[in-house]
């Protein structure tokens, strides 16, 4: 059995797959879309990890705590351009639903980190 990964691991792993999935989603997506939808949703979901792990790297809680909460916007900006090309049926259900799943989860991981942290302050 692997070695159980301790929680900054697990997360930064989930954002990892979480970026390479929007870039492989999004190569799909109409060519006339690469300078719009397609540029900014990956620039959001590269922008989750690394806004995280930059925050990680800080020591000082009050910057990591702000690195955290632009990690966690980016995360709902990138669920709104998924859920908008969905609608848009530049991506199949499956996909959205893998890619929404995906980004609820890495959000509660990332909230209940802010929420640590504002009750440590």
């Amino acid at each position: 059995m692997p070695p159980k990964q301790d929680f900054h691991t697990q997360l930064r792993n989930k954002m990892d797959t979480y970026a390479h999935l929007v870039y492989i989603t999004t190569k799909q997506f109409p060519k006339d879309e690469i300078y719009g939808i397609t540029s900014q949703l990956r620039r959001s979901a590269l922008s989750v990890s690394l806004n995280y792990i930059e925050g990680y790297a800080r020591m000082r809680s009050k910057v990591q705590r702000n690195f955290i909460e632009i990690s966690y916007g980016s995360l709902q900006e990138s669920k709104y351009l998924i859920e908008f090309s969905y609608k848009e049926k530049y991506m199949s259900l499956s996909e959205y639903k893998l890619l929404f799943l995906l980004a609820d989860d890495i959000g509660k991981m990332l909230w209940g980190m802010l929420r640590k942290m504002s009750h440590e302050s």
